[in-house]
């Protein structure tokens, strides 16, 4: 008993100091000619060498921001804690409130997908240690920052090898979506403004939505994991993307399991969503 209180009194120093550090930083696009902000997490054996790192991209969702993910989780520390579980950076870079991540064709000032993929991966791996190959790379997101996971992995499979979303927007037709007509309504006029006059029914998906572009997910070597809520207003639309990727014969892992739209449902996922990417992260 005396050995084991010495280890353990030895071993808490550890347990108190290695911790994840998370820095604020502001990247500048040239696209939009903005600076908008992200939070970058590392975990504690980045400051004790010269290792390069995996990195995994972690979006949030609509009318959301950068911080999102270290301050509404209903664990404190918990995308910390993901950083130094897995031995990984993390990003959680801030976007516009309903952009989706895509690059609209009507709006010079919503121009995301360009941010994303050209502008801030670009800048982090030239400003931090990072592993920067699509075998060390990896994105997944909530509700719109799924919606932006899924497709930018699609559009970019030369980036990524391993996408995941939670809750995302499959398919942002929002007929589909189990909510007021008043914030269809509504939510439909903002992506008119931003994309025009698109289609949303099967089999001609447009290319802006999740589930317009499965072909593009066939045969491209990226692992994919899909969780959403039954309660959730968006089921119908991962239903479909789950329907359709099974057509398509796309590997991926799907989770239906009780919950909704919430901070709860998400923080619970996220655990799981970086066990399933960690797998597929190459170090």
């Amino acid at each position: 008993m005396k050995n084991l209180a010495i280890a353990l009194f030895l071993l808490l120093p550890i347990l108190t100091f290695s911790q994840a550090k998370v820095d604020t930083i502001s990247v500048y696009s040239p696209s939009m000619r903005k600076a908008l902000k992200a939070a970058i997490t590392f975990p504690s054996s980045y400051q004790k060498g010269q290792s390069r790192y995996p990195v995994v991209y972690l979006l949030h969702g609509g009318s959301g921001a950068y911080s999102d993910w270290h301050q509404k989780v209903t664990e404190k520390g918990l995308v910390n804690r993901m950083a130094e579980e897995h031995d990984l950076i993390i990003v959680t870079p801030g976007v516009g409130p309903a952009s989706y991540y895509y690059d609209s064709p009507l709006l010079d000032s919503v121009r995301y997908e360009t941010y994303m993929i050209q502008e801030l991966i670009p800048f982090i791996d030239t400003n931090y240690r990072t592993l920067p190959q699509k075998e060390s790379r990896a994105i997944t997101g909530l509700s719109m920052g799924g919606h932006g996971a899924i497709t930018l992995a699609a559009k970019h499979p030369t980036l990524f090898s391993a996408a995941g979303s939670m809750s995302g927007v499959m398919n942002i037709d929002t007929d589909l979506w189990k909510v007021a007509e008043d914030f269809r309504s509504l939510r439909k006029k903002g992506q008119n403004e931003m994309l025009g006059a698109i289609n949303y029914q099967a089999p001609e998906f447009n290319p802006y939505t999740a589930v317009g572009l499965i072909d593009q997910l066939q045969n491209q070597k990226i692992s994919l994991i899909i969780d959403c809520g039954v309660e959730d207003f968006l089921i119908e639309t991962n239903r479909q993307m789950h329907a359709l990727l099974i057509e398509k014969k796309v590997n991926h892992e799907y989770i239906e399991r009780p919950g909704a739209h919430t901070w709860t449902y998400w923080s619970e996922a996220l655990p799981v969503q970086f066990f399933f990417l960690s797998n597929y992260l190459k170090r």
